[in-house]
């Protein structure tokens, strides 16, 4: 056991990309998989189309809607439609 405790791992939430941890790190993939970065910061993908999975590879970026193409609306585009409380 070390001697001077070791400080916390960082890790930043970026809400349209990856998490950024500090390193090393090591990572669980959900089928068992242990794979290790040695590297002082890692970028691990969250939208699962990394071809480099878990790691991010910016696949992130080439799914992002076209400029001017509309927004789904929530009644129409939408799988699920809200249900109305009883009473209303």
């Amino acid at each position: 056991m070390p001697s001077t405790p070791e400080r916390p791992r960082r890790i930043r939430v970026d809400p349209k990309g990856p998490l950024l941890v500090e390193g090393p790190v090591e990572v669980i993939t959900d089928d068992g998989t242990l794979v290790v970065s040695r590297r002082f910061a890692v970028a691990v993908c969250t939208c699962r189309r990394s071809r480099a999975y878990p790691w991010c590879d910016t696949s992130h970026r080439r799914h992002e809607k076209p400029r001017g193409q509309r927004s789904p609306s929530p009644a129409t585009d939408n799988e699920e439609t809200p249900v109305p409380k009883e009473g209303e």
